[in-house]
């Protein structure tokens, strides 16, 4: 019998990608191998990912990161942007970005190597994916890891809005209360009428959640979904219908601008609008003016749409209630997302199927 040596020593990526040797071990030694391989491998033989505009994840979990991958950072580099980049452009093959970042067909041609895009985002409008398509590059994004996490941003906005507890907490702190005897009321939750634009996986969250105050839920989506809720295919038609719309839909061509002075004034002087999207799905101009003119009654808004410039008129308004894009901003989110991303860049590196796939050529 002819015994085979293994020279653990070498850097995975020299031995791993081997297919002989790669079919004749068992899964558990893969995975043992990969695992103490990587812990001992020096840096410079770590797999390239070049990261692009500083993913947060990386403040809480960049050391975990780096025992993993070497990463190319460009705000360490004493490099232009685009020198940094045509550094290392013929060898990287994976890219690490945030939401922020925008992929250009200007900066794909940058790459030519590139075969996987990683994005911290579970949203894609700042990704051109057909280009991305067109040049085989995979893209792996967030999927559902926020979902449960800004479902609860969304509701807690709402009860923010209509029981105005942001404005009581001001009221109080203000030194107000021994002065003022007179508090203006606030609004019932349980029995509103809500309507959520966009029923994904956020969507679906939020209803289930708002179901359980005893709202009446409705929703528009591109298609009609295997859900008890009533389906309104236009967003003008469901504003009829509630006074209450919940914002959770992608940012496309087709939703830029989807929600405009048409669309508030159906919701009426009653209606809330709750926006944890983007915030260019509705026109920002049109709703600072139906807020001012008192059109509707009021907006939760944790998105905006030239972030992070908010308008300042909405800052004296106390049916207005504002976050700086943090509804998925939770220790067990960011631990869900530091697992998938890695996870991700992990699966490209041993030529497996990736994660949360949006584009998988």
């Amino acid at each position: 019998m002819q015994i085979k040596l293994i020279n653990l020593s070498l850097p995975f990526s020299l031995y791993w990608w081997d297919p002989v040797e790669s079919n004749n071990m068992c899964p558990k030694t893969k995975k043992e191998l990969l695992s103490n391989s990587t812990m001992a491998e020096p840096k410079d033989e770590l797999p390239a990912v070049i990261v692009l505009g500083r993913p947060s994840v990386l403040n809480f979990y960049g050391d975990q990161f780096s025992s993993k991958f070497r990463l190319l950072k460009p705000w360490e580099s004493s490099l232009p942007l685009d020198q940094f980049i045509s550094t290392h452009a013929q060898t990287v093959q994976a890219m690490f970005c945030s939401g922020t970042t925008c992929v250009t067909p200007s900066l794909l041609r940058q790459l030519p190597s590139l075969r996987v895009i990683v994005t911290t985002s579970a949203g894609l409008n700042h990704m051109d994916l057909d280009e991305c398509r067109r040049l085989g590059i995979s893209v792996a994004n967030a999927g559902t890891v926020f979902s449960e996490d800004v479902a609860d941003f969304a509701v807690g906005l709402l009860i923010d809005v209509l029981r105005k507890i942001s404005v009581a907490n001001r009221f109080v702190k203000n030194g107000l209360w021994p002065l003022h005897e007179d508090y203006p009321l606030a609004s019932k939750v349980g029995g509103r009428k809500v309507g959520i634009v966009g029923l994904g996986s956020i969507g679906l969250e939020v209803a289930k959640r708002l179901e359980a105050f005893g709202c009446i839920i409705s929703y528009q989506s591109r298609k009609k979904k295997p859900v008890v809720y009533s389906f309104y295919p236009d967003v003008h038609e469901l504003a009829t219908k509630c006074n209450v719309l919940v914002i959770c839909c992608a940012l496309t061509d087709e939703t830029h601008h989807l929600i405009n002075k048409k669309v508030l004034l159906a919701l009426g002087k009653e209606g809330v609008i709750i926006n944890i999207a983007r915030g260019a799905i509705i026109n920002e101009m049109e709703l600072v003016q139906c807020l001012v003119q008192g059109q509707i009654a009021g907006a939760g808004l944790d998105v905006f749409e030239n972030e992070p410039n908010v308008p300042e008129e909405l800052f004296s308004l106390d049916n207005v209630v504002l976050s700086q894009h943090v509804a998925f901003f939770t220790e067990d989110s960011f631990r869900d997302l530091y697992e998938l991303m890695s996870g991700n860049l992990e699966a490209f590196f041993l030529n497996k199927p990736l994660l949360s796939p949006v584009l998988d050529d």
